[in-house]
Formats: C-alpha cells, sequence, structure tokens
C-alpha cells in the first residue's frame, strides 16, 4: 500500500486531479457570491457552501482513472506492449492484494483530499457570508467525504473492466460538467435517480434537483452497493486477463 501511494503521488496527471479537486470548489465560493447573494433573498440557504462540493469530485476521477490507466500506458515507444502492470505483478504476484493496495492508497489520497477541501469550501462561505451560511456539520462534511471516494472507487473499477483511461475520464467528465446524462435519465423514470452519480449527492445535499427525496443513510448505501458491484466485476476480470 505504501508502494501505491507513493506510486499514484509520483505521476503528474495524479496531481492535476489533486490541484484541481483542491482548488476548485474553494475558487467557485469567490466566483459564484452574486449569485449566492440572491439565492439568499429567495431563502434557498440549505446548501449553500456544500453545493460548490460538486465541481471537486473532478480530482476524484482523475486519481480514479489514473491509478489503473498509468498501469496501461506504454513505457516506451520502442516497445509499445512493455507497461508497468508487467512489471508490477512481477514485484505483486498476488492480484486480490494487488488491487486491494491500490483501492486503499486511492481511498487515503481522496479523503484526505476531500476533507481538506470540504473543510475549507464551507467555512470559506461561512466567512464570505456569515448571517447565512449553514453551521459547520461534521457529519455532513463527511459525508461528503465519503462521496468523493466512492466515486473515486468507481472510477478506479471502470477503469480497470475497459483497461482504457481517456476513454473513461472523458465520459466522467462530459457526464459530470457538461451534460449530465444520468439527469435526463431522471426526467424519463424516477428510477434514474438511484444511478450512483446521481444517488450519492443525496448524502450530503439537502435540496437537491429532482422530485425524488433519497434519505443521506439510503443514498450511501445505495452507492456504496454500486461501487462494490462495479469492484468485485472488475476483480474478476483483472484475475482472469493476462498482464
Amino acid at each position: 500500500m505504501r508502494a501505491e501511494v507513493r506510486k499514484l503521488l509520483g505521476l503528474p496527471t495524479a496531481w492535476v486531479g489533486l490541484v484541481l479537486g483542491l482548488i476548485a470548489a474553494p475558487a467557485l465560493v469567490f466566483v459564484n457570491t452574486p449569485g449566492l447573494r440572491r439565492a439568499l433573498e429567495s431563502g434557498q440557504i440549505a446548501d449553500l457552501g456544500y453545493e460548490n462540493l460538486g465541481i471537486g469530485l473532478l480530482g476524484a476521477l482523475i486519481l480514479g482513472v489514473v491509478t489503473v490507466s498509468s498501469e496501461y500506458t506504454s513505457t516506451s515507444d520502442d516497445a509499445p506492449d512493455a507497461r508497468q502492470m508487467t512489471a508490477t505483478l512481477l514485484a505483486m504476484p498476488g492480484r486480490s492484494r494487488l488491487l486491494l493496495a491500490k483501492g486503499t492508497a486511492l481511498s487515503l489520497v481522496v479523503a484526505v483530499q476531500g476533507a481538506l477541501t470540504a473543510s475549507a469550501t464551507v467555512l470559506l462561505t461561512q466567512a464570505m457570508l456569515p448571517k447565512y451560511a449553514p453551521p459547520f456539520e461534521p457529519a455532513r462534511i463527511a459525508a461528503a467525504v465519503l462521496y468523493w471516494v466512492l466515486l473515486g472507487l468507481l472510477a478506479y473499477a471502470i477503469t480497470l473492466i475497459f483497461r482504457n483511461g481517456i476513454i473513461t475520464l472523458t465520459v466522467f467528465i462530459v457526464n459530470s460538467s457538461v451534460v449530465s446524462v444520468s439527469y435526463l435519465l431522471t426526467k424519463l423514470t424516477p428510477w434514474a435517480a438511484y444511478l450512483p452519480d446521481i444517488v450519492g449527492a443525496h448524502m450530503f445535499l439537502r435540496s437537491n434537483p429532482g422530485e425524488v427525496h433519497i434519505p443521506p443513510v439510503t443514498a450511501g448505501l445505495v452507492m456504496t452497493a454500486w461501487v462494490a458491484a462495479l469492484l468485485a466485476l472488475a476483480a474478476k476480470l483483472f484475475a482472469r486477463r493476462p498482464a
């Protein structure tokens, strides 16, 4: 696990995810202050500060993807079939232990990133709008951090299944920041609210858009079930595939 943490933090792309995840949400507080003041006038303050945490999930997604994709990237133009995964499996032949170490390393890094970002974003909102910002709730912050960790593991599992980081990351970024296919599906059926990227937000947001209200604990259990199922599938495929 120590080796996987060092490996992850040694990836330039991972630092892109770390920096993006750390600064995007607090920066959004400054950008959105005029809009936040207008929301205050209409009484929409339940998620003030917390709603900015959504953009930070891009950092967790990037970290989840590069944890796996870096292993399958060619290490040399002269030897396009040479990949880091070959050396990794020689050093750690136990594939289950390898996946557990990678997943644990990813979870630790994303959890630290999420805790720092969520706390800074909420505290900054309170400093800028002290009369209106909701109180600092450790349980709610923890739920947001858990959401980030589960999203990172979700990206980790899907990248492991398809072994293509570019496609996986493109789909995640487009779905989370440009056009949310999951949100559009909620307009067709209320069951779409239980898709992992939608249901997870109910863990810490109190005024989610849409008609379906999901209690925070239920949302956490549903998202955990999604991630566990995809991790199990990824582990099964990883055990059967050649390096």
